[in-house]
């Protein structure tokens, strides 16, 4: 038993409406708290709970419910501010070991927010870390709102009903089902709290000053430039009217409700502003205002409080240090940004976390007639990031792509599974900086990434995330995803009046590893119609795939002005890509588009490139992202015979002690034969190989697979893919070595047994993944050969994680990092 107040059982949730809540163990000095939490409940939620009706908690019922062990008796408060708004606890039983009485209270007011399901989440956590396996609830019949809680939970269940009551044993044990509907319900909570920013119905700019070129001045007149849909409120302490609009002194004093506010506040004044927009109802924050986190430790920690005290009254915060929020949605036309050039509407989502680089993005992708749906500049990244757009975006309508710039990942594992998950349905390109140091920018909220870049780059591959060099290449890709179809094989027809332009572009898609058709070149003097027909022949051809159209003004003499006209209406007509180098122009041309009703680019418009190479290289990226999509997403195998719970028992009982251990070759070996895995010493001959599976502080069970000779050590010729492995990522993780032919024939050479190793790296990934406290399981060499794959040599060092992997507990907002920036 334990008299410590567990702190890791506090939390920040995001609940099914959007709003968020705190969470945490309760304590004796809540008493207070909860009679006025009692006082507030309908006499019907007293009877649902306690089965008889109790207009006030005596002095000894309190003292019971706040003086918990947090072993035995356990309990849980979810605060919005100051206020308890639900409660829920477990009292252990004696009889059957092992086994919890569980009870929730939920204020009437917060009913059907998804309170109840994100604390059983919570309970059920801390029940399973003090040894408590299954929990009892009773629950009367008219009580269906609970009933549904427990049901819907996705724990093995039984049920039984007994005097009028139903009974409910809930296995604890996390299953396949409860994993799902936790990661459903986070999608969707998510996914709401980024509506609520982006569909605001009101908003006030809280520090728009009167001063031209100031920065509360410019987002207030970028917002009525935009013509928000709906009202906006300037706040200043003295003025009456800024920008020809009614002003208030604080946002406490604006008659209506206030969805979002834009603070753009000294730092030293935003947590009084939040005071207040929390008093307010306000729903939002986007905090424009610097001097936090990228100031230093002080700036770190006031950047901390800030989102603290958001989350506990229930709003989302954007930044700090922000560039601002878009949306071109015509029912909301919402500017709240810095940037004075806002691209027209669109299907491409675009998520920024650099204020100052946003604004040179946003009018990038003007120039280049690209639209967008929405747009995050996420500045210091303290509480919205690039995971929870990616929620909001997997269904928005509006968006077809989603467009990434990150510096830093805070969740990088969360983003991979989210990423593999959009995917499916749409786009991701991702530039993401900082290849060269792996380093996180001053103020971020984030741990800095410990594998190598390509390793990374690896697991963005294995997510479907198209990583892209620089911003050139991430609009070159953009604009054919926005407007073009996905291309269904990698066969490329390249049509050109130019010679050296038709060879720049076979030559490009050559290298690039795409097969080229026999080249169309109509020559220097074809007009509209010839161009109608080698590219008409090119789209009708079978054993196309996409096509490359080529045109540049002859030497002398003018040109046909129907060419872009003929290129246009067939493209649009074509189940195929088709990009193009027209007039060098880049972006999407007026005499390439298709005009939507407010002007701008439409599904069908042909995006054009400066320079064949550039145009190939965008097609290459995208046909390998096709390739990607209709793979299947593969199997997890299921390795009967595994003793995970032998596994887990060795594994506790070697580090029972707490310290970190270098296990013997002896306990190795024994380890691994839980999964199936035997170790043979002898003498084999055939291709040495290494496996490794890490305990990555971000991205969790990474494996790695390579030669295990000195020339692969020395170019790091290592593939990198995410835990647990199916049998495609096995495939595929064997064959990403630049090696890998050595292993299937090179050469006339007998190929080894290739399925024995896709076997083995699924094994020891799985292991890797049951078992967080396996820091690093190294099999080197693992000699493989016609007949199969014989470990040889096992090394293995087992350390207690910082915490559970955050896919594996209950749902909640990330919190403060302890790792200091860097």
């Amino acid at each position: 038993m334990t008299e410590d107040y567990p702190v890791q059982w506090e939390a920040d949730v995001v609940l099914s409406d959007g709003g968020t809540a705190h969470l945490r163990p309760i304590r004796r000095d809540d008493a207070e708290r909860l009679r006025v939490f009692y006082a507030r409940l309908s006499p019907e939620s007293i009877y649902y709970r306690f089965f008889s009706p109790r207009p006030y908690l005596t002095d000894r019922e309190v003292e019971h419910f706040t003086g918990v062990d947090y072993d035995r008796r356990v309990g849980l408060i979810a605060t919005i501010g100051e206020e308890m708004v639900a409660v829920v606890r477990y009292d252990r039983l004696a009889d059957p070991p092992a086994t919890a009485e569980v009870a929730f209270l939920v204020e009437d007011a917060h009913q059907g927010r998804g309170i109840g399901a994100v604390l059983l989440e919570h309970i059920a956590a801390a029940a399973r870390e003090r040894g408590v396996r299954r929990f009892v609830a009773s629950v009367l019949p008219d009580n269906r709102r609970m009933t549904r809680v427990f049901r819907e939970a996705g724990y093995q269940a039984e049920q039984r009903f007994e005097e009028g009551v139903i009974e409910l044993v809930l296995d604890l044990e996390p299953t396949e089902t409860s994993m799902e509907v936790m990661a459903a319900r986070e999608h969707r909570a998510e996914s709401r709290s980024i509506q609520r920013l982006l569909f605001p119905g009101s908003v006030a700019v809280i520090g728009a000053s009167r001063a031209e070129h100031t920065v509360g001045q410019t987002v207030l007149r970028n917002l009525l430039a935009g013509d928000f849909s709906g009202p906006v409120y300037p706040v200043h302490p003295t003025a009456t009217a800024v920008a020809g609009v009614r002003a208030y002194a604080s946002v406490l004093e604006i008659p209506d409700d206030v969805d979002l506010a834009v603070v753009a506040v000294r730092a030293d004044a935003v947590h009084e502003v939040v005071e207040q927009c929390a008093a307010k109802g306000v729903r939002g924050l986007v905090v424009v205002s610097s001097g936090f986190g990228e100031t230093g430790p002080e700036g770190r920690a006031s950047q901390e409080e800030l989102v603290r005290m958001a989350r506990a009254y229930g709003m989302r915060v954007v930044g700090p240090n922000c560039l601002g929020i878009a949306n071109t949605d015509p029912e909301v036309r919402l500017n709240a940004t810095l940037a004075p050039t806002m691209p027209g509407r669109g299907p491409v989502g675009f998520f920024s976390q650099s204020g100052a680089l946003g604004i040179a993005i946003l009018q990038r992708t003007a120039e280049r007639g690209l639209g967008l749906s929405t747009f995050v500049s996420a500045g210091n990244r303290a509480d919205v990031s690039g995971n929870d757009l990616m929620q909001y975006w997997e269904e928005d309508p509006a968006t077809k792509a989603v467009l990434l710039y990150l510096e830093s990942l805070g969740n990088p594992r969360k983003f991979a599974r989210l990423a593999r998950r959009l995917g499916r349905r749409k786009p991701i390109v991702a530039v993401k900086s900082g290849r060269s140091t792996q380093g996180v920018p001053i103020g971020h909220a984030a741990r800095a990434l410990t594998l190598p870049d390509h390793a990374v780059s690896a697991l963005f591959e294995q997510a479907g995330v198209i990583r892209v060099e620089d911003l050139s290449e991430l609009f070159d890709v953009a604009q054919l995803l926005a407007y073009q179809p996905l291309p269904a094989g990698d066969r490329v027809a390249i049509i050109d009046n130019s010679d050296s332009l038709g060879l720049l572009a076979q030559d490009a898609a050559t290298a690039l590893g795409l097969q080229v058709r026999p080249r169309i070149d109509l020559g220097p003097r074809a007009d509209a119609d010839d161009y109608e027909a080698g590219l008409a022949s090119a789209l009708e051809d079978d054993t196309v795939d996409a096509v490359v159209a080529l045109f540049t003004p002859p030497t002398i003499g003018g040109y046909d002005l129907r060419v872009p006209e003929k290129i246009l209406r067939l493209a649009a007509a074509s189940p195929k890509p088709v990009v193009a180098t027209y007039l060098g122009s880049e972006g999407m041309p007026a005499d390439l588009r298709v005009t939507g009703p407010d002007g701008s680019a439409a599904e069908g418009s042909v995006p054009s490139y400066p320079a064949p190479e550039d145009a190939v290289r965008a097609l290459a990226y995208v046909i390998r992202y096709a390739q990607w999509r209709r793979r299947p997403a593969g199997d997890m195998p299921d390795f009967e015979g595994a003793d995970r719970r032998r596994a887990r028992t060795l594994v506790e009982g070697w580090l029972d002690s707490g310290a970190p251990v270098h296990a013997t070759p002896a306990q190795a070996a024994e380890l691994l034969a839980c999964y199936g895995i035997e170790v043979d010493p002898g003498e084999h001959e055939g291709v040495p190989t290494r496996i490794v599976t890490m305990e990555d502080p971000s991205f969790g069970a990474v494996v790695s697979f390579g030669l295990a000779d000195e020339t692969a050590a020395l170019l790091d010729d290592r593939a990198y893919r995410l835990g647990p492995l199916s049998d495609v990522d096995a495939a595929e993780l064997i064959r990403a070595i630049r090696t890998a032919p050595l292993l299937l024939g090179h050469r006339g050479a007998d190929p080894v047994r290739v399925s024995a190793l896709e076997e083995l790296v699924m094994r020891v990934s799985r292991l890797g993944f049951d078992l967080p406290e396996v820091a690093r399981l190294e099999l080197n060499p693992v000699v493989a050969n016609g007949s199969g794959a014989a470990v040889r040599e096992v090394t293995l060092r087992l350390e207690r994680p910082l915490g559970p992997r955050p896919e594996l507990g209950p749902r909640r907002l990330r919190g403060p990092d302890t790792d200091p920036p860097s």
